[in-house]
């Protein structure tokens, strides 16, 4: 604004209001109160150059934002980038699902065989020959098995088969016993429209079950080629592992790679604690069940107990559909009663795995709290699926254990230097690694040596 004009210039700066108001203030006390005068309005004649330069300045200056608002802006926003980041990711990798499964598949089953393949490494074996001996025998012990109870169940078939005439013939001796005061005929007439209703359905469903059909074959060649790519991918994890390993890290940049090699020794190693776990859970179930069904007399326990300890690291779904298989055995083979103590048998080794083994277990053995292990299992199968309750507990122990690995934890880092000291190799990445972990557990050492003397 022109100074000349002599308009009036409204001041919106606290800083310059209290010039302003000393000002006025004076000029009320040069006036007598027995002779009141008009109040004169500020023109910019009453200011310098420089108080209007520091008022206009003043003006200009953006809003107050308190500093607690302003982080918790910048982390929401930034909270949010990564949120579409990892939507996006998880979006393209769906669909690309029948490669990305079989790879994480192939990463347990690579845990899994892991420890054999180092045992047979430190007794100077050949390391392609202490992978194809450890992948051949897995491979091997899988397929016995399911040879075996497949021979179990057509051995047995049969008597199986009898038992479920002889179990037919006694309900329909029940039946005609009018049994709880109900006229055998109302029953016999509920079954026969009961299945007059199933032909109808399945002669109108001709057509969905031939889709359905082939949509089976389709699936069928989906789990070979998943299967396929599994086996081959568990190969080359155990035997070239080292070296996709160092084509990741080489991807980082070179003052990251250190601490990243050291918290992804850490992750691998809870991975296979966690495989080992859940083949001692599997086992525990399947142990369970199959003293269960032997005390019983159930024909086709031994299978039974294969099939479950097989289904149990399918989580949710695995433990639910063995369970009704071994109860309706119970049911068709022994009876009702049987089948009850089979159901509760089952029901209770589920409790003991879900509330006991699962949580307190594969939590100490991962080293996360139990809470998180079921919150973890429960949220990865309500989003994805039987995938995301398999994958749920391992990525969770991975995460927690690379995010303490990163940020320094001693404990995690005295880890990683046992277990780098265990490696061979000669990359720069390893080497440095090596060399942080080695001087973090010194100077934790140190500290810890100069603070028991103190206390002494």
């Amino acid at each position: 604004m022109n100074k000349s004009t002599g308009k009036l210039f409204h001041m919106n700066s606290k800083r310059r209001r209290k010039p302003i108001l000393g000002k006025w203030l004076r000029s009320v006390n040069n006036v007598r109160e027995e002779e009141p005068q008009a109040t004169q309005a500020i023109s910019l004649d009453d200011f310098s150059d420089r108080e209007i330069e520091e008022a206009r300045e003043e003006s200009q200056k953006p809003p107050y934002v308190a500093p607690s608002l302003k982080l918790a802006a910048a982390w929401s926003w930034r909270f949010l980038v990564v949120v579409a980041a990892v939507s996006i990711a998880l979006w393209g990798l769906s669909k690309v699902s029948i490669l990305v499964l079989p790879c994480l598949i192939a990463l347990l089953l690579a845990a899994l065989m892991a420890p054999v393949v180092s045992f047979l490494d430190r007794h100077k074996w050949p390391h392609a020959l202490s992978v194809a001996t450890t992948f051949l025998g897995f491979i091997l012990v899988v397929l016995g098995l399911l040879a075996f109870t497949g021979q179990q169940i057509v051995v047995g078939f049969p008597a199986l088969a009898h038992q479920v005439v002889l179990g037919v013939n006694k309900l329909n001796a029940f039946i005609q016993n009018n049994p709880f005061g109900i006229d055998s005929t109302v029953i016999t007439g509920y079954l026969d429209e009961f299945n007059t209703k199933a032909l109808d359905w399945l002669q109108k469903s001709q057509g969905k079950i031939a889709s359905g059909a082939l949509g089976a074959a389709s699936s069928i060649g989906n789990f070979v080629t998943g299967l396929l790519i599994t086996l081959f991918a568990s190969f080359f994890f155990l035997f070239d592992g080292g070296r996709i390993f160092n084509w990741f890290v080489r991807l980082l940049p070179k003052p990251a790679q250190p601490k990243s090699v050291a918290a992804a020794v850490n992750g691998w190693n809870s991975l296979v604690q966690y495989v080992r776990v859940q083949v001692l859970v599997a086992a525990i179930d399947a142990v369970g069940i199959g003293i269960g069904a032997l005390v019983l007399g159930i024909p086709l326990a031994f299978p039974l107990t294969v099939l479950v300890f097989l289904a149990s690291f399918i989580p949710l779904v695995g433990a639910v559909l063995t369970g009704v298989i071994a109860v309706l055995v119970a049911l068709v083979s022994k009876g009702l009663v049987s089948a009850i103590i089979m159901l509760i048998v089952v029901v209770a080794v589920q409790q003991l795995e879900g509330n006991v083994l699962q949580p307190f277990l594969m939590g100490k053995a991962v080293a996360v709290h139990p809470l998180a292990v079921v919150l973890a299992v429960t949220g990865g199968g309500v989003l994805f699926g039987i995938p995301g309750a398999l994958f749920a507990v391992p990525f969770v122990a991975m995460l927690n254990t690379v995010v303490l690995t990163l940020s320094g934890n001693d404990e995690y880092m005295k880890k990683a230097h046992e277990a780098l000291a265990h490696l061979k190799g000669d990359s720069e990445a390893l080497t440095k690694a090596k060399k942080a972990t080695s001087e973090h557990v010194e100077a934790q050492e140190a500290k810890e040596r100069a603070k028991a003397s103190s206390e002494s």
